[in-house]
């Protein structure tokens, strides 16, 4: 059996919802991508600061790797402890200013004007693998809709070879017939890569293209249940 990448065990964590967040057991491997649903905006927030260290769950143990998020020491360690991570959300940042070339180089250089030859053929293979034309990559990324900002948030996600891939709620503001195509080149990346993947979305057209697994929690006592949905065909 492969190592597991993350391991979530009877977590209970509280905050300003109107019961605490609890989930009572996850654990996923290398090529693994599973989709939960059942979290809102806020608790999605919860359940991503609680995997990538930024706070500790009240109850219950969270590895990564196999190491726990209580064993990080400092702010130091914590930063070396984020290249596990690869975040897709729309909370994280995008220079507006920028183009898009320059965004998706950022995570590779400090030199984006210009950007450096091996950093500029990464980052065209880096849009490539993430459905960006790249007709694209000059334009300011303030002038881009939702769903190309998140394709960039994917290509930035991968750069530098994560672990753990980690989606949340990623297709908030897409237009009608977006999210299964963007749902499957997240499928495609993550495979091609054998990352583990954790999606916490509500967007069951993004999930079936995404993820080989669904999972929905039942937030009284934190199981995590195949959906109805899922066995018939969604």
């Amino acid at each position: 059996m492969a190592a597991a990448i993350l391991r979530l065990t009877g977590i209970r964590k509280q905050y300003h919802g109107l019961r605490p967040l609890r989930l009572r057991s996850l654990v996923l491997s290398a090529g693994e991508r599973v989709a939960l649903s059942g979290f809102d905006a806020a608790a999605g927030e919860v359940l991503v600061n609680l995997v990538t260290g930024a706070s500790v769950p009240d109850e219950g143990t969270i590895e990564v790797c196999g190491q726990s998020t209580r064993e990080i020491a400092d702010g130091e360690e914590w930063l070396a402890w984020l290249d596990r991570f690869g975040i897709v959300s729309p909370r994280a940042v995008l220079l507006d200013a920028a183009s898009l070339r320059q965004n998706l180089a950022m995570p590779l250089t400090l030199q984006i004007d210009p950007i450096p030859p091996d950093a500029a053929a990464q980052v065209a293979r880096l849009a490539d693998d993430a459905g960006i034309d790249p007709a694209v990559l000059d334009r300011p990324i303030a002038g881009l809709d939702v769903a190309l900002r998140a394709r960039a948030h994917l290509a930035r996600a991968v750069a530098l070879d994560p672990s753990l891939l980690i989606l949340e709620h990623p297709t908030v503001g897409f237009a009608p017939g977006q999210a299964a195509a963007f749902g499957e080149t997240v499928a495609r990346v993550a495979s091609a890569r054998s990352l583990a993947t954790l999606i916490i979305s509500e967007d069951a057209d993004f999930s079936s293209a995404a993820a080989d697994q669904r999972l929905a929690l039942q937030p009284a006592t934190g199981e995590l249940r195949g959906p109805r949905r899922w066995f018939f065909g969604r």
